[in-house]
């Protein structure tokens, strides 16, 4: 149990919000574990972020999790920041210290990567190079993650090559930059794939290109849950590969906030999925 003295309030800020699945999570993570606390969804400009970061400790939150437009923003903010935060150069996951400071960190290579052991513990990241699609703050938290795990290449490639260009400088010698058309040229050794853009998530385009040179051997995994099998998993399940979809990492990351805050580590089973997903 928390000895914060007041019932702990957590929240997720961003805009717009309304979407967010994390508030059916962790109330469902309180619930389960009969803790009090509650977790608020909270739709917050750009223009008013700083007022509601010193403001929500004096009303009884004990942290938040961020979503955009806010993951960067939130590192000037905080006064104490994680190493692979600033690394990833955003944070997701905001903790409110007793003696006032605000402690940032970012979960999401956490997320990612937990999701992956749990759903592919035959997963190997050094036994071959990994190609990324996208170079947006989901793609840092990636890069970094698959760096640390010692995967020996990475081929990103992105829409827009000056972003990918970008990430190369920041995260080293072991990305290599391709580009977009040429991208499905890369795939036929690589054994691990991951999409981190919004391609093919319900209301964006589909991801369009052509997956016919996909190593049977690799691990596909995509960062978007709605829908679950989207139409990039789908393809290269057809190819033989194991894929993993985008919702085991949104669980994931959720935990250690979830234990800051509450003084519980949640358990990220079947169960937790089914409530999310409104099974």
């Amino acid at each position: 149990m928390t000895d914060h003295p007041r019932i702990p309030l957590a929240g997720v800020i961003g805009t717009p919000i309304a979407h967010s699945r994390s508030p059916i999570l962790h109330n469902y993570w309180l619930k389960r574990y009969g803790l009090q606390g509650y977790y608020i969804p909270m739709d917050i400009a750009r223009a008013d972020l700083e007022e509601v970061l010193h403001t929500l400790p004096k009303m009884g939150f004990v942290g938040l999790n961020v979503t955009l437009p806010h993951k960067e923003s939130v590192l000037k903010l905080a006064d104490i920041v994680t190493d692979r935060a600033a690394l990833i150069g955003a944070a997701n996951t905001l903790i409110f210290r007793a003696d006032g400071k605000i402690h940032a960190d970012n979960t999401d290579g956490y997320g990612f990567m937990a999701n992956l052991r749990q759903h592919a513990p035959d997963w190997e990241p050094k036994s071959g190079p990994a190609v990324v699609f996208g170079a947006g703050g989901a793609a840092r938290a990636i890069l970094a993650a698959l760096i640390d795990a010692g995967v020996p290449e990475i081929r990103l490639t992105n829409r827009t090559r000056p972003r990918a260009e970008a990430l190369r400088t920041d995260f080293g010698a072991k990305i290599t930059v391709v580009d977009w058309v040429q991208a499905p040229h890369q795939l036929w050794d690589a054994a691990t794939v991951v999409n981190t853009t919004s391609l093919g998530m319900v209301g964006k385009p589909e991801f369009n290109l052509s997956l016919a040179e996909l190593n049977p051997k690799a691990l596909v995994t995509d960062l978007v849950y709605t829908p679950l099998q989207t139409e990039f998993l789908t393809a290269a399940a057809a190819r033989g590969c194991k894929t993993v979809d985008g919702l085991g990492m949104l669980l994931h990351q959720a935990a250690p906030g979830f234990e800051r805050w509450f003084g519980q580590r949640p358990d990220v089973d079947d169960e937790a999925r089914e409530r999310v997903m409104g099974v």
